[in-house]
């Protein structure tokens, strides 16, 4: 059987961007068991609850949710155990200080099979104030009429 190439989306966190301001992200391997990853094959995951932390120098993650594969028998999986990150050590030590500085938090991104393997993009970020998305949302809001400008004027439609 050929390896897949490329990368397929399972699960993205897009409310994450809107709550929290992205520092830095990683890629990360997924220690996970075989209906685990039949199930994510079958396009069924849920990381919006998810966040990740370190402990005993291992990145873990929790909160996600993997449902339990339909058609597995009594070796199903808990569909919201805490797995195991694969990050090299040099990764792992850079998270370590960066999230010792206070309120920045690890959350993951998305969750998607990168030629054949399960991974997550997890990001280090620092929680945003209300008032701190309006002017997120404003600023994107300006930036788009902008181009749009830019783009009417291009064409020649703008008098």
């Amino acid at each position: 059987m050929p390896k897949e190439k490329g990368r397929k989306l399972i699960a993205a966190n897009r409310k994450a961007r809107h709550d929290y301001a992205i520092e830095a992200t990683y890629e990360a391997g997924l220690v996970l068991t075989g209906t685990e990853v039949k199930s994510l094959r079958a396009g069924k995951a849920s990381i919006v609850d998810g966040y990740a932390s370190i402990k005993g120098g291992e990145v873990w993650l929790y909160g996600v949710h993997i449902p339990e594969y339909e058609h597995g028998t009594w070796t199903n999986h808990e569909p919201r155990r805490p797995r195991k990150l694969l990050l090299h050590h040099q990764e792992i030590v850079k998270l370590i200080s960066r999230t010792r500085e206070s309120g920045l938090t690890l959350i993951p991104l998305s969750l998607y099979f990168s030629d054949g393997y399960a991974k997550v993009e997890i990001a280090v970020a620092r929680g945003r104030r209300a008032a701190d998305k309006r002017h997120a949302i404003a600023e994107r809001e300006a930036k788009r009429e902008a181009d749009r400008a830019v783009g009417r004027r291009a064409k020649g439609m703008d008098d």
